[in-house]
């Protein structure tokens, strides 16, 4: 119910204003006691905005799920066209108390759609079902949740579109974290540029470069075997550089197996091709900072170089920031063809004990993620996530022997890492080429 007041008469003598405050707010007292709902109501804090958000798709990057919870009310989230069911989450923090949840949808609206809320993400409650949506606005009141992600879960379609929202406010009481600072974006995919181009249809890393812009990241990672199949510097011009060398100047690079099988010498291509950038530091390896992380890129193809293994520990020592991520070719732990590689378990053994949280691999052409795991091999709450990301573009490998705490994989459709950082906290989504996420990983908090 709305509540309407009108303004007081004006009093006749000034010894009577007090007798009228005192009457006008006894009346809006009174009418706020006989309305608990709307007295609820005006406690209700807003908790979503700014929080880290992901989605089941996106039409393309300029309509992400962070647009839904930037508080413009002209930007907006959008899902892939045509396709059910679709949604769209927040990331409130720990232990957060919904008690209202407001949409405003676009044309693209919902005609059926469950609000959920989830402690991990994974097991969802519903507070709030919608079974004859019709767009506009949405305003759920009245709600009792706790957990830390909530979302909208989009099951049929009230357009021949997709999805599309304004705004996903979210009320109650925060979970016991700030909202994150120093968000970024990043993409990243190993095994990238076979020897095709755009004049072929199966030609897939045109289509990944091309979803890699779209992402518009802060800047994008390579894990190795960048060029298909001897990394020759003109096989570099003639098909990498045609499409994931329009944002080269945005790469950081690291080799692969196949950069080191250049008939003119191994990585004369690569380093020809790139130069300062994949060699910053004079070596194939190095490091640099983004917000709160440090990100260490190595060279795979020469674990048992001393002089790379002394710099990863210098490296270390040196770092002040809070989050690390690695990246490099060959996976420790991996489902694929290849299957795990023990050259990269020393590397692992000086990550863990600086308490890095990330790595990155390419070599196996599929995407597989783990759970955090120690190196060798136990779960661990304070292990390591690891990511092979390798569906840039080279041919797909099929999925052979499955690792203990691999807990997704997928081979077949080609993409790309869409990864989101802030100062505490990282997650990501993989993407496909046509626009759908095939996968979402959870939102974990740096050591």
């Amino acid at each position: 119910m709305r509540l309407n007041a009108s303004a007081p008469p004006r009093p006749t003598a000034p010894h009577r204003l007090p007798l009228v405050l005192t009457a006008v707010l006894m009346l809006v007292g009174g009418l706020l006691l006989a309305l608990p709902d709307r007295a609820g109501a005006a406690v209700d804090v807003l908790i979503s905005q700014g929080r880290p958000a992901t989605s089941s798709s996106v039409e393309d990057s300029t309509f992400g799920p962070e647009k839904a919870f930037d508080g413009v009310s002209t930007t907006r989230w959008a899902s892939a066209e045509g396709i059910d069911p679709q949604w769209i989450r927040v990331d409130l923090g720990p232990s957060a108390t919904v008690s209202r949840v407001k949409l405003v949808w676009e044309v693209a609206y919902a005609k059926a759609y469950r609000v959920e809320i989830s402690a991990d993400g994974t097991t969802w409650t519903s507070l709030a079902t919608e079974s004859a949506g019709n767009g506009g606005t949405d305003d759920w009141t009245g709600l009792t949740g706790t957990g830390r992600y909530l979302r909208v879960y989009g099951t049929a379609r009230g357009t021949p579109y997709g999805y599309s929202l304004y705004t996903v406010e979210v009320y109650g009481t925060a979970g016991t974290t700030p909202p994150p600072t120093g968000a970024f974006t990043v993409v990243a995919a190993g095994d990238i540029a076979a020897q095709c181009t755009a004049s072929s249809s199966s030609c897939a890393h045109p289509k990944t470069a091309a979803l890699a812009q779209r992402i518009a990241p802060s800047f994008y990672l390579t894990m190795g075997d960048n060029q298909y199949d001897d990394a020759r510097l003109s096989d570099f011009r003639n098909y990498y550089d045609k499409t994931w060398g329009a944002f080269k100047a945005q790469t950081r690079p690291v080799p692969g197996n196949h950069e080191s099988y250049d008939p003119a010498g191994a990585f004369a291509g690569y380093k020809s091709y790139f130069g300062a950038i994949a060699y910053p530091q004079g070596k194939p390896y190095y490091s640099y900072d983004q917000g709160n992380w440090h990100f260490i890129a190595l060279d795979s193809n020469s674990f048992d170089d001393a002089a790379q293994i002394q710099w990863l520990k210098d490296d270390l020592a040196r770092n002040t920031k809070g989050c690390v991520a690695a990246y490099f070719h060959h996976p420790l732990y991996s489902s694929g063809g290849h299957g795990n590689d023990p050259v990269s378990k020393p590397v692992w053994q000086i990550l863990y004990g600086a308490k890095a949280d990330l790595v990155l691999n390419g070599h196996d052409h599929h995407y597989e993620r783990f759970a955090r795991q120690n190196p060798s091999g136990q779960a661990a709450s304070d292990g390591i996530v690891e990511i092979v990301g390798g569906m840039g573009g080279a041919e797909p490998y099929a999925i052979e022997t499955v690792q203990p705490n691999s807990q997704k994989r997928i081979s077949g459709p080609y993409g790309v890492l869409k990864l989101d950082f802030t100062d505490t906290t990282y997650t990501w989504q993989y993407v496909g080429v046509d626009n759908q996420v095939k996968d979402t990983g959870p939102t974990y908090t740096c050591h």
